[in-house]
Formats: C-alpha cells, structure tokens, sequence
C-alpha cells in the first residue's frame, strides 16, 4: 500500500511541475546600428565664382564637416544616438566650430514622447527638453534591401525649422529680418520652408526609432534623406552579450527647442552686429 501511494505522490508532483514550468528570464531586446552620414556641399552664389579646383579645396577641408559617422543604441521604448568622434584629416584635431551648430547626443523615448539632448554653443552647456518633433508618414509599398534587412519606403514633409533646430543660418535669419507687409501695412508671414523626408525601414527590428530627428515607423529606420544629406545603417548588433544601459542626459541648463533656437539667433546678431561696429 505504501508502495503505491509513493508512486502516486512521485506521479502528482511530476505532473505539478510539467504544468508549471519554470518561468524563463525573458532577454531585453535590445541593439546598436552605426550610420553613415554624407551631405553634398552648397556653396550658393558665391560658389558660381570659384573654379572646379577651388571647390575641391574647399571640399577637402571641409570633408570632417560633410561625412561623418553616429551610432544609434536602442531597445524598445528607448533609444540613444551619437557622433563618432572624427579627426580633422588636415589639422588632426576636432572641428571645435562646427560643433556649435551640430546636433548633440539625443536621448528619445517613444512611449513618454520625450526627447532630451545635450547642446554647447561657445562653451555653455544646454539641456534641450522637448517632445518628440511629429512626423506624419506616408507609407509606400515600394521596397529594397540593405544589408541582410528587407526595407520599406516612407515619406513626409516636414518644416526645416523643425529638423533642423540646433542649426543657425544666415538666410532663416535674414527672411526674419525683412518681413514683407502688404497693400494695408499688415505684417506678412514668412513662408514656411519645408524638406521633404524619403525613409526606408524594417519591419525585421519592430522599433520604432531612427537616427536624428526621425522615428515612429513600426520598424528600425536604417536610411533616410532630407534636404542634402543622406544616413545610411552599415552595421547593426542586436541583443549584445554585454547588456546595454541606455541613460538621458541630465547636464546643463534646460531649455525647449524654440528657446534654444533664440538663444542661438541672438547671439549671432549680437556677434554680426559687434563686428559691424568695429569696422565703422
């Protein structure tokens, strides 16, 4: 009898632990894609004047400027993008004045629709705290394939101002400067420059991120083009041994994206209208 109900208890209890399992540790998902980032050279009216030679000195020079490489860490809610730092193939040190007009490390979260990114303009540190910029796709059903990913295209329009937010630029503020009026004297709105946004995503990696200003596709963003630059992922690493911690910035003074535009804008009159006064 004894013998029996060992057999029933040994039974019941392997038929416990059959229906409950123990519970599995489920990994984080979680990645890093590194972008490549190329912009053609604009040189206006006053290129026209230069010769085919000049204008390959000047793109030489200017080469840290136009190519540049970021990396973008990611997990699902959660994201963090960065510039690889680049020598100055000329000078062998770091483009220190164009660090002022460049993007900062950016910290995004899609489910708070926070943004949050560092900016030094001229020494002082900010801490730009904002939403997410909105962006409403258009998707196509046109694909193509990078690397090891099947891609899908989307597109939008967006305000310049908006993308290019931590950016100065002589032209913008001129435009502010002469606002037109019509025929009864009533201030006239600038018109609103807008770029027209191509992206290709992947559904393989279900974020919803992407580098720079761009995100909210239902798949990692691995080439975009606007104005005159194109990103494009050339490597991707996706749940790395070594978890990754993905931390927002928390160091300067805080600030939104339009006050952080002013403040950059009246800083540049103010060193126009300085070097003005020392010529007269």
């Amino acid at each position: 009898m004894k013998s029996i109900l060992l057999k029933i208890s040994v039974f019941v209890l392997l038929f416990v632990f059959a229906e409950n399992p123990k519970p599995e540790v489920k990994q984080e998902f979680q990645g890093k894609a590194y972008y490549f980032s190329k912009s053609k050279m604009e040189l206006g009216r006053w290129g026209a004047r230069l010769s085919e030679a000049q204008k390959k000195q000047i793109a030489a020079r200017m080469k840290n400027r136009l190519e540049k490489t970021y990396v973008l860490t990611f997990n699902k809610e959660e994201s963090f993008f960065e510039e690889e730092d680049k020598l100055d193939a000329m000078s062998g040190a770091t483009d220190s004045w164009g660090k002022n007009f460049a993007p900062g490390d950016q910290y995004k979260n899609v489910k708070t629709n926070t943004q949050i990114q560092t900016q030094e303009f001229y020494g002082k540190k900010f801490l730009v705290k904002d939403n997410l910029q909105p962006i409403e796709w258009v998707m196509g059903s046109e694909t193509k394939q990078i690397g090891n990913y099947m891609c899908f295209k989307a597109t939008a329009s967006v305000p310049t101002n908006d993308l290019t937010w931590y950016n100065f630029s002589w032209d913008r503020l001129r435009n502010q400067e002469q606002a037109q009026t019509d025929s009864t004297g009533v201030a006239v709105e600038p018109e609103v420059k807008m770029t027209e946004i191509e992206a290709w995503y992947t559904v393989q990696i279900p974020v919803r991120h992407g580098p720079l200003e761009y995100w909210g596709l239902p798949g990692l963003i691995l080439e975009v083009s606007a104005d005159n630059t194109t990103m494009l992922c050339s490597k991707i690493v996706l749940n790395p041994e070594e978890k990754i911690e993905i931390v927002a910035p928390n160091k300067g003074k805080e600030i939104t994206k339009t006050d952080y535009q002013q403040t950059i804008t009246a800083k540049m009159k103010e060193f126009r209208d300085n070097r003005g006064r020392r010529r007269s």
